[in-house]
C-alpha cells in the first residue's frame, strides 16, 4: 500500500505525467515493445530517483513490462505530490514518497520500498545501496543487481569496489554517453538556470557567475550561463578541466578569489565545503548561492549560520542569512538540487535518453545479473549505440553510414 501525501491530487498528477510521455519517444518505444516482450515478468523493482513526471513515466514503462514496481523519491524537496498521487492511483506501482519529508520519514519511506526484496534496483546518489550494505542487508537477497543514475553515487559505487566490499552488480548508466554528454551538459545547464531564474526574478546578463567545478555538468552550467549574457569564473582542482575551461573562454581562479567577485554561485563538484567560512566573509552583498552538485554539503550552511544575525525567508527557495556586518546572502533551495527543488528538472527531451538506458539496464540485469561479477559495470556500447540511434531518428537527423570499403579501412588492417 502506497504512503503519499494527498491522493486528491491524482487526475493532475496524471496530466504531468502524460504531458512528459508526448516528448519521450525512445522511453515511449521501449514501453510498446515490453508490453509485447514482458521482459521484467515476474521480478521486482525498486526505484529511488527524484519523483517527478519523468521517472514517473519510467516507473510505469517498467511496470508495463511486467515489473511488480516499487518507488520513493532520492529528495525530499524535489518529491512532487501530485505525481506520487497519480502514480499511485494506477494501482499497481507501490509510491513511498511526499514532499517536504523530515529526515526519519525519507529513511522509513526507502525501507518501504526494499521491504519486498527487490531483484533489481534503480539508485541516485547510493542511499539504497548503502540500505543493502548495512542495516537492510537481508533485503538484498533475491538481488540481481543495478543501476545508478548519478556521478556521485559512481563514486561511492567505485569507493566500495576499490574495498572489495560491493555484494551486487551495479551498471554504471552516469558514465554512458547517451547520459552524461546530454543529461549532465545539456540537462542540467538548462535547468539549473531555468530554476535560479525563475526563482530570482533576476537578469543573469552582465552579472559575475561562479561555477564550482568543471565536470560535465559544470560545463553545461557554465556555456548556458555564458550564453545568457553572464561573465563567468570557473574553480577547479583539476588542471586538465582547468585548461579546458580556459580554452573554452572562462576565467579559471582559487574559490578565495572568486568569492569576491561572484554575484551567483553554483556548486557543481559533488564534493563537500567547496564554499565555507573565508569565503562567505568576502562575498559581495545580493549574492545568490546556489548547489546543482548531489547532496546539500557543497557549500557549508552551519558555517553560513555561524556568521548570520538572522535568517528570513525572501521568496519562495530563497533565505536570506544576514551578516553581522549587513550584508545578505541569498541561498536558493535550501542547498539542495536547485535545478529540481525550485524548478522542473531536466526537460523531458534530455530524461528520454537517460531513463532509456535506465529501462534497459534493468533489462541487461534481468537477463544477465546472474552471471555478473560483483562490481560496477559499464553500460554495453551497443546498448548505448540503439538508445543514441533511436533518440536520432526521433529527432529526424540524417545520419550517413560507413561503405564496407570505408569499415575496412577503418577497422580493418589495411590501407
Amino acid at each position: 500500500m502506497s504512503i503519499i501525501r494527498d491522493p486528491s491530487l491524482a487526475a493532475q498528477g496524471i496530466k504531468k505525467i502524460e504531458w512528459v510521455k508526448g516528448f519521450m519517444p525512445v522511453l515511449s518505444q521501449f514501453e510498446e515493445q515490453f508490453k509485447k516482450d514482458q521482459p521484467f515478468k515476474g521480478l521486482r523493482i525498486a526505484i529511488c530517483l527524484h519523483l517527478e513526471a519523468k521517472t514517473a513515466y519510467m516507473a510505469q514503462v517498467l511496470a508495463a513490462g511486467g515489473a511488480q514496481v516499487a518507488i520513493t523519491g532520492s529528495n525530499t524537496l524535489s518529491t512532487k505530490d501530485d505525481i506520487c498521487a497519480g502514480l499511485a492511483s494506477r494501482g499497481d506501482i507501490a509510491v513511498y514518497a511526499y514532499h517536504d519529508a523530515t529526515d526519519e520519514e525519507y529513511w522509513d519511506h526507502l525501507k518501504k520500498a526494499l521491504e519486498f526484496k527487490p531483484h533489481i534496483i534503480i539508485d541516485d546518489g547510493g542511499d539504497f545501496v548503502a540500505l543493502l550494505h548495512g542495516e537492510l542487508a537481508e533485503y538484498g537477497e533475491c538481488l540481481l543487481g543495478g543501476c545508478e543514475e548519478t556521478t556521485t553515487g559512481i563514486n561511492r559505487l567505485k569507493a566500495r569496489e576499490r574495498e572489495g566490499s560491493l555484494k551486487f552488480p551495479m551498471m554504471a548508466v552516469n558514465d554512458a554517453d547517451s547520459k552524461h554528454l546530454f543529461d549532465n551538459v545539456h540537462g542540467t545547464g538548462q535547468s539549473v538556470w531555468d530554476g535560479i531564474m525563475y526563482t530570482t526574478n533576476v537578469m543573469l546578463s552582465g552579472r559575475d557567475v561562479v561555477v564550482a567545478g568543471y565536470g560535465f555538468c559544470g560545463k553545461g552550467v557554465a556555456m548556458r550561463a555564458k550564453g545568457l549574457g553572464a561573465r563567468v569564473i570557473v574553480t577547479e582542482i583539476n588542471p586538465w578541466r582547468a585548461m579546458e575551461a580556459v580554452m573554452d573562454g572562462f576565467r579559471v581562479m582559487k574559490m578565495d578569489d572568486a568569492a569576491k567577485i561572484g554575484e551567483f554561485f553554483v556548486t557543481v563538484t559533488g564534493n563537500k565545503d567547496v564554499i565555507t567560512k573565508r569565503h562567505f566573509e568576502v562575498m559581495r552583498d545580493g549574492a545568490f548561492i546556489a548547489n546543482a552538485g548531489h547532496f546539500d554539503v557543497e557549500f557549508s550552511k552551519p558555517d553560513l549560520r555561524s556568521l548570520s544575525t538572522k535568517i528570513e525567508n525572501r521568496r519562495p527557495f530563497i533565505e536570506g542569512y544576514y551578516m553581522k556586518d549587513g550584508r545578505v546572502l541569498n541561498v536558493l533551495a535550501d542547498g539542495k538540487l536547485v535545478n529540481i527543488v525550485a524548478g522542473n528538472g531536466h526537460p523531458a527531451d534530455i530524461m528520454d535518453m537517460s531513463f532509456a538506458l535506465q529501462v534497459m539496464g534493468c533489462k541487461h540485469i534481468a537477463e544477465n545479473g546472474k552471471s555478473m561479477a560483483p562490481a560496477l559495470h559499464k553500460v554495453p556500447v551497443e546498448l548505448d549505440r540503439q538508445i543514441a540511434v533511436m533518440k536520432s531518428k526521433a529527432m529526424g537527423l540524417g545520419l550517413d553510414e560507413l561503405t564496407p570499403e570505408q569499415e575496412a579501412y577503418f577497422y580493418g588492417s589495411g590501407h
